[in-house]
């Protein structure tokens, strides 16, 4: 099991396509639960600040191994996703993965997550 908390920032600008992106995975989240399950995404979800002017996204996932991998992902909900990444996200700054230090997850939980 892998859990993860990444920080990305949004390009300049891009704060309203920011609102579509979270939209469309909102009105679409039947879709979206269907391919988390390819992924072995128990959990993942999506927080947004805004520092000293700038815009980070965090993504918090909790995934088995042996999933599939969102970039070889067929289904349209990840192609669409991927598309919103592209023109959002600023792959100039480094992701910064901050450090897990305790993961609480009660054991009947886990043993449903293998």
């Amino acid at each position: 099991m892998n859990v993860e908390l990444t920080r990305f920032r949004v390009k300049q600008g891009k704060s309203e396509r920011v609102d579509e992106w979270f939209q469309f995975l909102n009105e679409h989240m039947d879709d979206v639960l269907v391919t988390l399950e390819g992924e072995k995404m128990y959990v993942e979800t999506i927080f947004r600040e805004l520092l000293n002017g700038v815009e980070y996204l965090y993504w918090y996932s909790v995934q088995g191994s042996g999933g599939i991998e969102v970039d070889n992902s067929q289904h349209w909900i990840d192609k669409k996703h991927l598309e919103f990444w592209e023109e959002c996200i600023d792959e100039t700054f480094k992701p910064i993965d901050l450090s897990t230090e305790v993961v609480m997850i009660p054991e009947k939980i886990r043993n449903c997550m293998k």
